[in-house]
Protein backbone atom coordinates (compact mmCIF):
# COMPACT_ATOMS: atom_id res chain seq x y z
CA UNK A 1 0.00 0.00 0.00
CA UNK A 2 1.78 3.57 -0.58
CA UNK A 3 1.44 6.17 2.15
CA UNK A 4 -0.53 9.32 1.72
CA UNK A 5 -2.06 8.51 -1.85
CA UNK A 6 -5.75 9.18 -2.53
CA UNK A 7 -6.04 6.01 -4.23
CA UNK A 8 -3.98 3.21 -2.07
CA UNK A 9 -1.98 0.89 -4.78
CA UNK A 10 -1.21 -3.05 -3.86
CA UNK A 11 0.74 -5.33 -5.92
CA UNK A 12 -1.74 -7.98 -7.90
CA UNK A 13 -0.06 -10.74 -6.76
CA UNK A 14 -0.61 -9.80 -2.80
CA UNK A 15 -4.76 -8.52 -3.70
CA UNK A 16 -5.50 -11.29 -5.30
CA UNK A 17 -3.97 -14.04 -2.27
CA UNK A 18 -5.85 -11.73 0.25
CA UNK A 19 -8.75 -11.90 -1.47
CA UNK A 20 -8.98 -15.56 -1.21
CA UNK A 21 -9.32 -16.00 -4.99
CA UNK A 22 -5.95 -18.12 -5.15
CA UNK A 23 -4.78 -20.58 -2.65
CA UNK A 24 -1.31 -19.14 -2.21
CA UNK A 25 0.55 -15.73 -2.94
CA UNK A 26 2.96 -18.07 -5.95
CA UNK A 27 0.08 -19.30 -7.56
CA UNK A 28 -1.34 -15.84 -7.92
CA UNK A 29 1.70 -14.14 -9.11
CA UNK A 30 2.66 -17.26 -11.54
CA UNK A 31 -1.44 -16.48 -12.91
CA UNK A 32 -0.65 -12.86 -13.43
CA UNK A 33 3.17 -13.42 -15.18
CA UNK A 34 1.40 -15.56 -17.40
CA UNK A 35 -0.38 -12.48 -18.81
CA UNK A 36 -4.06 -13.99 -18.15
CA UNK A 37 -5.38 -10.97 -16.28
CA UNK A 38 -6.38 -7.92 -17.78
CA UNK A 39 -7.06 -4.59 -16.21
CA UNK A 40 -8.95 -1.72 -16.72
CA UNK A 41 -8.39 1.68 -15.23
CA UNK A 42 -10.60 4.37 -16.37
CA UNK A 43 -10.24 4.05 -20.24
CA UNK A 44 -7.13 2.40 -19.84
CA UNK A 45 -6.79 -1.32 -20.44
CA UNK A 46 -3.79 -3.18 -20.07
CA UNK A 47 -2.65 -6.68 -19.93
CA UNK A 48 -0.96 -7.21 -16.40
CA UNK A 49 2.67 -9.47 -17.05
CA UNK A 50 4.22 -8.81 -14.02
CA UNK A 51 3.19 -10.29 -10.07
CA UNK A 52 4.58 -6.53 -8.86
CA UNK A 53 2.10 -4.23 -10.99
CA UNK A 54 0.16 -2.00 -8.94
CA UNK A 55 -3.77 -2.27 -8.71
CA UNK A 56 -5.91 0.46 -7.38
CA UNK A 57 -9.43 1.10 -5.99
CA UNK A 58 -12.38 0.97 -8.32
CA UNK A 59 -9.95 -0.64 -11.32
CA UNK A 60 -11.89 -3.66 -12.70
CA UNK A 61 -9.92 -7.10 -13.16
CA UNK A 62 -10.92 -9.98 -16.09
CA UNK A 63 -9.79 -13.17 -16.01
CA UNK A 64 -10.54 -16.73 -16.45
CA UNK A 65 -10.24 -19.44 -13.87
CA UNK A 66 -11.73 -22.72 -14.15
CA UNK A 67 -13.56 -22.24 -17.33
CA UNK A 68 -15.16 -19.50 -16.04
CA UNK A 69 -14.90 -15.49 -16.49
CA UNK A 70 -14.41 -13.70 -14.29
CA UNK A 71 -14.72 -9.76 -13.58
CA UNK A 72 -14.35 -8.05 -10.73
CA UNK A 73 -13.77 -4.90 -9.45
CA UNK A 74 -11.29 -3.64 -7.13
CA UNK A 75 -13.26 -2.13 -3.71
CA UNK A 76 -10.04 -1.52 -1.34
CA UNK A 77 -6.59 -2.96 -0.51
CA UNK A 78 -5.89 -5.82 1.92
CA UNK A 79 -4.14 -5.86 5.09
CA UNK A 80 -3.98 -9.48 5.86
CA UNK A 81 -5.33 -12.76 4.38
CA UNK A 82 -8.31 -12.78 6.68
CA UNK A 83 -11.85 -14.94 6.45
CA UNK A 84 -14.06 -15.49 3.38
CA UNK A 85 -16.09 -12.93 4.46
CA UNK A 86 -13.84 -10.25 5.75
CA UNK A 87 -11.83 -10.86 1.86
CA UNK A 88 -15.18 -10.00 0.25
CA UNK A 89 -15.39 -7.20 1.21
CA UNK A 90 -12.23 -6.20 -0.78
CA UNK A 91 -14.23 -6.78 -4.11
CA UNK A 92 -17.13 -6.69 -5.74
CA UNK A 93 -18.05 -9.85 -8.39
CA UNK A 94 -19.20 -8.40 -11.61
CA UNK A 95 -18.64 -11.75 -13.07
CA UNK A 96 -22.30 -13.07 -15.79
CA UNK A 97 -24.43 -15.75 -14.35
CA UNK A 98 -22.79 -18.96 -15.48
CA UNK A 99 -24.90 -20.69 -18.30
CA UNK A 100 -26.72 -24.04 -17.17
CA UNK A 101 -25.45 -26.48 -19.90
CA UNK A 102 -28.30 -27.93 -21.61
CA UNK A 103 -29.34 -31.63 -21.73
CA UNK A 104 -27.25 -32.45 -24.89
CA UNK A 105 -23.96 -31.87 -23.47
CA UNK A 106 -24.65 -33.83 -20.14
CA UNK A 107 -24.20 -37.46 -20.33
CA UNK A 108 -27.01 -40.13 -20.15
CA UNK A 109 -27.28 -43.03 -17.60
CA UNK A 110 -28.38 -45.79 -19.03
CA UNK A 111 -29.79 -47.88 -16.60
CA UNK A 112 -28.16 -51.59 -16.35
CA UNK A 113 -29.36 -53.92 -14.06
CA UNK A 114 -27.53 -54.03 -10.83
CA UNK A 115 -24.37 -56.85 -10.91
CA UNK A 116 -24.24 -57.23 -14.57
CA UNK A 117 -20.62 -55.14 -14.40
CA UNK A 118 -18.99 -53.53 -16.92
CA UNK A 119 -20.42 -53.28 -20.62
CA UNK A 120 -18.90 -55.43 -23.18
CA UNK A 121 -17.49 -54.30 -26.45
CA UNK A 122 -20.62 -55.65 -28.45
CA UNK A 123 -22.65 -53.64 -25.28
CA UNK A 124 -20.86 -50.80 -26.26
CA UNK A 125 -20.81 -51.08 -29.99
CA UNK A 126 -24.55 -51.16 -29.31
CA UNK A 127 -24.48 -48.14 -27.26
CA UNK A 128 -22.49 -45.83 -29.99
CA UNK A 129 -24.53 -47.38 -32.77
CA UNK A 130 -27.67 -45.92 -30.44
CA UNK A 131 -25.60 -42.59 -29.99
CA UNK A 132 -25.35 -42.05 -33.87
CA UNK A 133 -29.03 -42.48 -34.33
CA UNK A 134 -30.09 -39.60 -32.36
CA UNK A 135 -27.49 -37.08 -34.68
Amino acid sequence: MSDGDTNPSQRIDKWLWYTRIFKSRSLAAKFSEAGKIRIKNGEKRDRVTKSSHMIHCQDILTFTLHDRVRVVKVLSPGTRRGPAPEAQTLYEDLSPPRVPKDASTLSTNIARPRGLGRPTKKDRRALDQWHNQDQ
